[in-house]
């Protein structure tokens, strides 16, 4: 058998009792979470802090065991007049420039008072 009853249009229904005045509907109690307490317990054991009094640091330098030098550019200098001061070639002028990339962009823009590194003399190469 069907429900033979109308859904009644939201637009006609009215909060106004028989009497005219508006009706008011008990509070339907909700759930009461007052008392609800959260915790939580773990069977692990608590973590020590960590402890870092055997810890040692050191700074070395390689310099020593590359066997680099450095130069402070003088007014007037170029690169091949101090390759030939430390290799005695002009020659060598680009492996002054390779190892100071990070300072210099351009091998003839060196300036007075740059400090350059002046790499181990690789033996591979001819002092034509």
């Amino acid at each position: 058998m069907s429900d033979t009853r109308k859904t009644p249009d939201p637009a006609s229904l009215s909060l106004k009792g028989r009497g005219g005045s508006a009706t008011q509907t008990p509070a339907t109690p909700g759930a009461d979470f007052s008392r609800v307490r959260g915790s939580v317990d773990s069977t692990e054991e608590p973590a020590r802090g960590a402890d870092f009094g055997s810890v040692s640091s050191s700074v070395g330098s390689t310099e020593a065991v590359l066997d680099e030098r450095s130069h402070t550019v003088a007014k007037g200098e170029n690169l091949s007049r101090i390759s030939k001061q430390y290799y005695g070639s002009a020659n060598h002028w680009k492996d002054i420039f390779e190892a100071n990339r990070d300072l210099l962009d351009d091998p003839d823009m060196i300036q007075p008072g740059q400090v350059l590194r002046i790499p181990p003399r690789s033996g591979d190469r001819n002092d034509d």
